[in-house]
């Protein structure tokens, strides 16, 4: 566990309250990595908004350019981008009042990580919330 990660109780109430989740870099390909999380995130109750300029509709989905173009409130901000990436997405975040950040496998920022907790976020890094789901979650 990372310094500054939640703990697995805060992980599962996290994953297991639906949420509005704006899935940053959700690609329109069901082949890639965000756009499964997106539709799993769904099934598992979310409701999930792809940010990707790039695209206008995912999973049926309007697409949004960035995250300040969202209307509604945010819970969540899935992160799909590289690591350097992350400072700006992080202010987009704080500036749209969304309560986590979640950083995907792989990406890793510090100081952006500070930057979001220091304004009251709460910060998971280099997880996926798939995986910690099927980790966390019984299933009967």
């Amino acid at each position: 566990m990372r310094c500054g990660d939640p703990s697995d109780d805060t992980l599962r109430a996290m994953l297991t309250e639906p949420m509005t989740v704006a899935v940053v870099g959700c690609s329109p390909d069901p082949a890639r990595d965000s756009h499964k999380v997106a539709r799993a995130l769904q099934t598992m109750g979310h409701v999930v908004i792809p940010v990707n300029p790039r695209a206008r509709a995912i999973l049926g989905l309007r697409c949004y350019g960035s995250l300040r173009d969202i209307e509604g409130p945010v819970t969540m901000v899935d992160v799909f981008r590289r690591s350097e990436l992350v400072p700006a997405i992080v202010d987009d975040a704080i500036a749209i009042g969304a309560r986590v950040v979640w950083l995907q496998l792989g990406v890793v920022h510090e100081e952006a990580a500070a930057r979001a907790r220091a304004a009251g976020l709460t910060v998971v890094m280099d997880r996926c919330p798939v995986i910690e789901y099927q980790r966390l979650v019984p299933t009967d």
